[in-house]
């Protein structure tokens, strides 16, 4: 059921989470997966939480509904911004770091997860960012 999540960490389960406000997977997988105390969020692309892609939103715009994505779907799994371990992200043109680095910091704020970035040939859509994390639960 959507926005509902059944896990129980102490028992090692590995709990689906999709998290209420989020456009439904395009694919066979999961917003985020809560496993071990830790909640691994899927690869979040600049999609709208009504299903619009956008590809042809400046990447500014395309960063900021990312990163909405993620924190949604850290909530939806019972986690937030300021539990996040790990942080791994995606661009289409290394000169958008800089732009990405300044949404970012102040989305995460005082948060200062582990973070790497990979410059990628293309991404799903035409899209110029992706962005996946770890955090805990």
């Amino acid at each position: 059921m959507a926005g509902e999540t059944t896990r129980d960490a102490t028992t090692g389960d590995i709990v689906a989470v999709a998290p209420p406000g989020m456009a439904k997977p395009g694919g066979h997988y999961s917003h985020a997966v809560t496993a071990g105390g830790f909640v691994f969020v899927a690869g979040q692309l600049p999609i709208a939480p009504d299903g619009t892609k956008l590809a042809d939103a400046p990447f500014e715009a395309q960063a900021r509904q990312v990163l909405a994505n993620v924190a949604a779907a850290l909530a939806g799994a019972g986690s937030g911004i300021d539990r996040l371990v790990q942080v791994r992200v995606y661009v289409t043109d290394i000169a958008n770091w800089p732009a990405f680095d300044a949404l970012y910091a102040a989305w995460a704020g005082a948060s200062r997860p582990a973070r790497a970035v990979v410059p990628v040939p293309q991404l799903h859509y035409g899209f110029l960012v992706e962005v996946e994390a770890t955090a805990l639960a």
